[in-house]
């Protein structure tokens, strides 16, 4: 039996987002929950949070995103063989928004799968991505994260809907002569699946102590780890992109991980946690401000509902 072989590397090409055009201040969102925003800002570091329209889904948001993706590449339609879509929101069990979304940016017969590792979801597409290039599965992928959170949320529970917003973000990766994404350190803490689940009503509910208390305490261990399987320490990184979970959870990974001198992603004050879609948003915004710069070193670590967790170093495009 004959096996395949691809590229040496793989790196990301291009990046897009997309953030729906509904702004909800901290001032609004007490007018419907018992909360103010200085309660808000103090525990979760959000300001505003994007919030799609009722008739805008995960497809059109991902499509959006992967549009731009694409553009930013320079490859066309034809160009991509695979499509992950990392989400744990899809209000349909079947079919899955991967294929739909290929469908609507005229990708002709992509492998296309959904991913389900809520927050960390990208990270671990991404991951894929990279395995299937360098065994020659695939040679340009597109990977989107994509959320709509605020479907739901249970909007008189303000230790939830304080947090969550809604968005996508998308990347293409493509062959690279070196690699350009390290080494993913992935895993799940099982036991502790109970801190973040769904309601009878379809709802979010979240154990947010016992989240925050497991996230200061490992997640600055994985990012380290991340550092070292790809070969390098983490004052050579140019950028630091958490997931945006928790504003005080991103400074302490950041603090853990001793990159004083890094440029570190806040996104979750003005977006929200956005899930599987936070780390793209998030990096597609330094790359748009010009803060990072093409072959700049970046890590990306997230973690979510499960628990799941992973990160990687990459190489910006």
């Amino acid at each position: 039996m004959k096996s395949t072989s691809g590229a040496p590397g793989a790196r990301i090409l291009g990046l897009g987002d997309y953030r729906p055009s509904r702004t909800v201040s901290n001032a609004e969102l007490s007018q419907m929950v018992d909360t103010n925003d200085e309660w808000i800002r103090s525990r979760v570091g959000v300001q505003s949070r994007r919030i799609a329209a009722d008739d805008e889904t995960i497809v059109d948001m991902g499509t959006a995103a992967g549009g731009k993706a694409l553009a930013a590449s320079g490859l066309d339609p034809k160009d991509i063989d695979l499509v992950i879509t990392a989400t744990c929101t899809l209000q349909e069990a079947m079919p899955g928004a991967g294929t739909r979304i290929s469908a609507r940016l005229q990708i002709p017969a992509p492998g296309a799968f959904d991913l389900d590792a809520a927050c960390a979801g990208f990270c671990y597409s991404l991951s894929l991505a990279n395995d299937a290039i360098r065994t020659g599965s695939a040679r340009h992928v597109l990977v989107i994260g994509a959320e709509k959170l605020s479907a739901l949320l249970d909007w008189t529970d303000r230790s939830t809907c304080i947090i969550f917003g809604d968005g996508a973000g998308a990347a293409v990766v493509g062959p690279a002569a070196e690699p350009g994404i390290g080494p993913v350190v992935w895993g799940s803490k099982g036991e502790a699946a109970d801190t973040i689940t769904m309601t009878e009503a379809n709802k979010i509910q979240m154990n947010g102590r016992a989240v925050f208390r497991w996230a200061t305490t490992e997640m600055g261990k994985v990012a380290l780890e991340a550092c070292h399987r790809a070969g390098i320490e983490p004052s050579e990184l140019t950028a630091i992109v958490p997931h945006q979970a928790n504003l005080r959870i991103v400074e302490s990974i950041v603090k853990q991980l001793g990159a004083p001198d890094a440029i570190v992603a806040r996104d979750i004050v003005d977006t929200g946690n956005t899930s599987a879609a936070s780390v793209p948003l998030a990096l597609a915004r330094l790359t748009e401000r010009g803060e990072i710069k093409s072959g700049d070193l970046a890590l990306i670590v997230a973690f979510g509902a499960g628990l799941t967790y992973a990160g990687q170093v990459i190489a910006c495009p």
